[in-house]
């Protein structure tokens, strides 16, 4: 499968403050999402967030603002489960969606799972997803990757998205790029 950004979304899946503090190598998946979150707004590729339980646990990390404003608030664990947030993406009328976020074991295999069963045609990034340790982070990538679903890299997604070192806006995606190493 190839990305297009005509007919891509990106997910961020719960990456709220109190998560985040408890999960591992939690600076590499913040670093790795804001990067393709930036280039999904560049590109003006849709960005959905969700936060579960926000009234205990918080909204999204507001390094994601301006990008994400109004994530979903769920209590489910998959992201397809949550009726606003499933009916927005259907309203989008895309069919490739992309996940980052956490946890990798839970809320994104269980909704990468959830849109694979719903015809959407799925991407991982292993390099923004974790859990709360390595061991959870691996298995879960691995019950993912064992389903169909594929595992890429924030910088492949982001190249293929691109696809011309030509386009108008290269420059700001190499500043991307930098900024995010």
């Amino acid at each position: 499968m190839q990305l297009f950004p005509d007919r891509s979304v990106l997910v961020l899946v719960d990456l709220q403050p109190k998560f985040m503090a408890a999960i591992h190598e939690a600076d590499r998946v913040m670093n790795r999402s804001l990067f393709l979150a930036k280039v999904a707004k560049l590109l003006n590729i849709p960005v959905l967030g969700t936060v579960q339980n926000q009234a205990r646990m918080g909204g999204l990390d507001e390094a994601f603002g301006e990008i994400c404003p109004n994530p979903f608030d769920k209590m489910t664990f998959s992201c397809t489960e949550n009726a606003p947030f499933f009916t927005a993406l259907e309203g989008l009328e895309r069919s490739h969606v992309v996940l980052v976020g956490v946890e990798t074991h839970i809320c994104v295999s269980l909704t990468a799972h959830g849109l694979l069963g719903a015809g959407y045609q799925v991407v991982v990034c292993p390099d923004a997803v974790s859990s709360r340790t390595q061991d959870r982070h691996k298995l879960g990538m691995e019950r993912i990757r064992d389903a169909g679903i594929t595992p890429a890299h924030t910088e492949a997604v982001a190249y293929e998205w691109f696809r011309d070192a030509a386009r108008p806006e290269f420059k700001a995606f190499l500043e991307i790029v930098k900024s995010h190493p």
